[in-house]
């Protein structure tokens, strides 16, 4: 499988450096970003090939690997799957968009092609997946977050947003994909409360669920990615886990 990546910036470059593997039928081949600096900087780094016009990576991959934007999936994401190609979407917050994902899905499905939305930043989708089977009654997820990693200067806590996650992914569209994959994964908008906090330096995701299986909690303190606070470490992690997965005979998890 030759994959391509779509947006060249902190979670690409940790990708590309971390999934390097000579065992793999996945190769992380081609890079395309608006930036094309960025673009050759991280083909150098993974001995792939830049392209300046997307139709020329899209053309010559299996899969595409959206790390770049919301604006990026409902740009290309309907061209991509339209050609057959699958599509890791990372910016899984544009897949709020019920429209938009209903009709990915439909021609995804009229071109035998695969849509692939890793767990990202937070822990714990398997079991809600599992628990979304029955009746979900509640699902909350409340967020703290350092003022670097948020962009707003605070010198002590403050409740940036209160809300459904619908909104939440309007507002803060770079930094909140965890509230969007986990109301796709619960099948229903969840709560979300997001707050800045200069007294820690970790992105922390704290959730909430109840249903008829039962209720459980989960707590992520995820370490910003240095090349860009507003990324999780394990994000990045959660896609090349999925990638490796594509090449595997055995699959633990929902």
């Amino acid at each position: 499988m030759i994959v391509g990546i779509l947006g060249c910036g902190a979670i690409a470059n940790i990708i590309a450096s971390k999934f390097m593997s000579k065992n793999s039928n996945i190769k992380i081949k081609y890079f395309y970003d608006h930036d094309v600096e960025k673009a050759e900087n991280l083909a150098r780094l993974a001995n792939g090939i830049a392209v300046l016009n997307i139709e020329d990576m899209i053309d010559n991959v299996d899969l595409v690997l959206e790390s770049a934007s919301p604006i990026s999936v409902e740009t290309y994401g309907l061209d991509i799957l339209k050609k057959g190609k699958d599509l890791m979407v990372m910016s899984v917050g544009a897949l709020m968009d019920n429209k938009l994902r209903e009709e990915m899905i439909k021609i995804a499905t009229e071109n035998n092609a695969i849509i692939y939305a890793p767990s990202g930043a937070i822990i714990g989708l398997d079991g809600i997946k599992a628990a979304s089977i029955g009746k979900i009654q509640i699902a909350t997820l409340t967020t703290r977050k350092p003022p670097q990693s948020l962009g707003k200067p605070a010198s002590e806590e403050e409740v940036l947003y209160e809300g459904k996650a619908s909104q939440a992914v309007k507002k803060f569209p770079v930094n909140i994909n965890v509230a969007a994959a986990l109301s796709i994964a619960c099948n229903m908008d969840v709560d979300v409360k997001i707050v800045v906090d200069p007294n820690v330096d970790k992105n922390v995701h704290e959730i909430f669920i109840k249903g008829d299986f039962g209720e459980f909690t989960t707590r992520t303190e995820n370490l910003p990615c240095e090349a860009n606070p507003k990324t999780s470490m394990l994000a990045a992690y959660s896609a090349i886990k999925l990638l490796k997965s594509l090449n595997e005979n055995f699959i633990m998890g929902t």
